[in-house]
């Protein structure tokens, strides 16, 4: 779904910028309006992240950030003196000059919230309600340690699918270099041999020869139409009914639909706990854990629940009516109601999820493992022994004669 930055007044006359995924401009205008915001500015967010020369802002950069700045809050110094000092230190330039924007906007008389909000890129909607809800509450060293906590376990949770991803693209990858290479290189140089040797080739190399003359002369052919195909279908995931349809599928694929599950269960569950614990509304923090979902299908059900709840209803009843969630996750849930330690047990969850998609995360590398090898094997090994099946042929006439 298309990302969008604002610009929006609240009743007040108070400018509040940030970010919004949403279908198009008018959805962003609606939920504005929604949220008693009066929408000033809405334009498309772009997908760079390059600060102009200055290099890229990290999530290592942010959580340094964010610890530094909880331990100087918590030694009492003034935010302004806290965010000089860090501005100088950080040797990422593109955050340095953030942090002096920020200084300027804060001593200039805005929050230190509203004046994250205004770089969106960096510091996310997420952040800044936490960051709000800190101020708010006189807690905000509390705040910012829990702030980097979450991004740390969340970065850990995306390297871990990078991680799982990486491996059989890397091994696609050097497969088709390596029947790139046999199909313009190799096999005519075997096909020329045979022509010199006269006689009938086996229907196996005879078809692996066509094939590679295919290939030759339409290698160009094949190249764009690839990239094309990749750009179109590029184009089409950012698409609502691409984002819905992929989100979907991913879901329900086998063995990786497993782990997105428990992905999105880790990141929901770590996300709404650090929220409450942090004080923030539980109606705002489900729809901030909805535009941090990361899938469409369950920021669904989670808008879902959204309205039940805001009708009266509990947490655990909408979300199994979801059919998103474990019932595991959902009965866990239930109980932290009851209790009255919701947070507590949503950030339990996380805790037994985030191991969950350790160990998922390996079972799916170690079977993705030999089904990628038998590929490469059968790929390569039938091109070859198509080549050798002439030889083979022919040493058996020999012997014959």
């Amino acid at each position: 779904m298309p990302t969008f930055t604002y610009e929006a007044k609240t009743r007040t006359g108070e400018v509040r910028t940030g970010t919004m995924e949403a279908d198009d401009e008018a959805s962003v205008g609606q939920r504005l309006r929604q949220q008693q915001l009066q929408p000033v500015k809405v334009a498309k967010k772009g997908f760079s992240f390059n600060f102009g020369g200055g290099g890229t802002v990290t999530t290592k950069d942010l959580v340094i950030f964010t610890r530094q700045f909880s331990t100087m809050i918590d030694a009492g110094l003034p935010l302004v003196q806290c965010l000089d000092i860090l501005g100088s230190q950080i040797e990422n330039p593109a955050f340095a000059r953030v942090l002096r924007t920020v200084k300027n906007d804060v001593e200039g008389g805005l929050t230190f919230s509203d004046s994250l909000a205004k770089h969106p890129r960096i510091f996310d909607h997420l952040f800044c309600n936490l960051v709000r809800a800190g101020e708010i509450g006189g807690i905000l060293d509390t705040i910012l340690q829990r702030l980097a906590a979450y991004i740390e376990k969340n970065a850990k949770l995306v390297r871990q699918v990078k991680s799982a991803l990486t491996y059989p693209i890397g091994v696609m990858f050097i497969a088709v270099a390596v029947i790139a290479v046999m199909m313009i290189f190799v096999i005519p140089t075997f096909e020329a041999m045979f022509k010199e040797f006269g006689g009938e080739l086996p229907g196996l190399t005879q078809t692996v020869i066509n094939a590679s003359h295919f290939f030759v002369n339409n290698v160009f052919a094949l190249v764009g139409g690839t990239v094309g195909s990749l750009y179109a279908f590029s184009y089409w995931k950012r698409t609502p009914n691409g984002t819905r349809v992929i989100d979907r599928a991913l879901l329900q694929f086998p063995v990786i639909g497993g782990v997105m599950r428990k992905i999105a269960v880790a990141r929901f569950t770590r996300t709404l706990g650090t929220l409450l614990s942090s004080g923030v509304p539980i109606l705002d923090a489900m729809e901030i854990v909805a535009k941090s979902s990361g899938n469409y299908i369950i920021e669904q059900g989670i808008m879902t629940a959204r309205a039940k709840i805001a009708e009266g209803k509990n947490m655990a009843e909408p979300l199994a009516e979801t059919q998103v969630f474990p019932s595991m996750v959902v009965q866990m849930i239930a109980v932290g109601e009851q209790t009255g330690a919701l947070d507590t047990m949503l950030n339990k969850i996380a805790d037994f999820y985030e191991e969950e998609v350790d160990v998922a995360v390996s079972a799916m590398t170690s079977l993705l493992e030999p089904i990628m090898m038998v590929f490469i094997g059968g790929s390569v090994g039938t091109m070859i022994i198509a080549m050798y099946l002439p030889i083979f042929t022919m040493a058996g006439n020999v012997k014959a004669g």
